[in-house]
């Protein structure tokens, strides 16, 4: 019997790093079977990747809702524990750092099935972060470790990870943004949001920048200031969104904020902007193949490498709008590096290494 590869997927991240990995693997014919957990479970932070992506329909929706972190995975965990059982997966394929990731990484090393953890290595060094821990325990249960970056293999190299299940493999994200670079219309974004001139976009969902109620007061200060300088467009993550408005987000007139976007349109906004204001992982990433200057707004990132490859740099809320006026003065550079294996052939990459995998079991 063919051997069945099994990818977990739950939110809104996962799905552009899955996408090159499905698609790479079903040209080789393997046996695939994709569960979303419903970690993100309206339109736009998940429905609508698997309309644009071209990523086929999950035989799998396990509907699990939000909730606190511990609700949220032990439900994950429960449903998936079942779904092992039953359909007795080869080899488990997680994504990144959310709770989907590290609930099916328990459950699949309890039940002794192997686990390709795809954006191994990554590290902020900071456990305050819920993702950290994820990343952490994901890794250390992986049986395969494909990492996107020389950084996170080196990172797990000092942890001890035994070098034979290690591959540095690229980024599949850039893999998915690459392919769909000629569907990002610019022109098309600045018509819906009526920008004439320079503008920026931000992303915010962090607990250091959205739960707090100091930190809350003071982000909607700093990017007040900063839409003093140009017209801001914030696709407002369900989470914290309560708060900010509360704090006075929505009283300048020049900050413009709308429901989260479908992947195409946002980073057709994105790929127009002045620079972007964010506090996610994947937006440094997709932000570093653009060229659009990304001011971070975390004290540390697990991706160092869009600051030394990249057009990343760390900000806080104080010193955000006196470096946003720094780049708005410079423009946009016209050439930046670009880490290695950002190349748009990462899926085929790690379809190699599992299939490698999967012959030799």
């Amino acid at each position: 019997m063919a051997p069945t590869v099994l990818h977990v997927t739950g939110a809104r991240p996962n799905f552009p790093k899955a996408a090159p990995v499905v698609r790479a693997l079903a040209e080789q014919g393997v046996d695939q079977i994709l569960v979303h957990t419903g970690q993100h479970y309206d339109d736009k932070m998940s429905e609508v990747f698997f309309r644009e992506l071209e990523l086929p329909r999950p035989d799998l929706n396990l509907g699990v809702g939000s909730g606190s972190h511990g609700e949220q995975t032990a439900r994950i965990m429960t449903a998936l524990e079942e779904v092992f059982t039953e359909r007795r997966p080869d080899l488990v394929v997680v994504y990144g750092d959310v709770n989907s990731t590290v609930a099916a990484s328990l459950v699949a090393s309890k039940m002794l099935i192997p686990t390709a953890h795809v954006e191994a290595g990554l590290r902020s060094f900071d456990l305050t972060m819920p993702e950290e821990i994820n990343r952490l325990v994901t890794d250390r249960l992986s049986t395969l470790l494909l990492a996107t970056s020389p950084d996170a293999v080196a990172h797990l190299g000092n942890e001890g990870v035994d070098p034979d299940k290690i591959h540095l493999v690229g980024n599949p994200m850039i893999d998915t943004l690459l392919s769909q670079l000629d569907r990002l219309d610019v022109d098309k974004a600045r018509a819906a949001f009526s920008l004439d001139g320079p503008y920026a976009v931000a992303t915010l969902h962090r607990p250091g920048n959205v739960d707090d109620p100091q930190d809350v007061k003071e982000m909607v200060a700093s990017l007040h200031a900063v839409a003093d300088l140009a017209p801001i467009v914030l696709p407002l993550h369900p989470r914290g969104r309560a708060r900010l408005e509360d704090a006075g987000l929505l009283a300048h007139p020049a900050l413009k904020v709308v429901e989260p976007l479908g992947y195409v349109d946002f980073m057709g906004l994105v790929r127009g902007a002045a620079f972007v204001v964010t506090d996610s992982g994947g937006v440094q990433e997709e932000t570093t193949i653009l060229g659009v200057p990304c001011l971070t707004l975390r004290p540390n990132t697990e991706r160092p490498v869009t600051i030394t490859h990249g057009t990343n740099r760390l900000v806080t809320r104080e010193n955000l709008p006196q470096v946003a006026a720094e780049v708005l003065a410079d423009g946009r550079p016209e050439t930046w590096p670009v880490p290695p294996l950002w190349d748009g052939a990462a899926g085929e990459r790690i379809a190699r290494v599992l299939v490698s995998f999967l012959e030799k079991r």
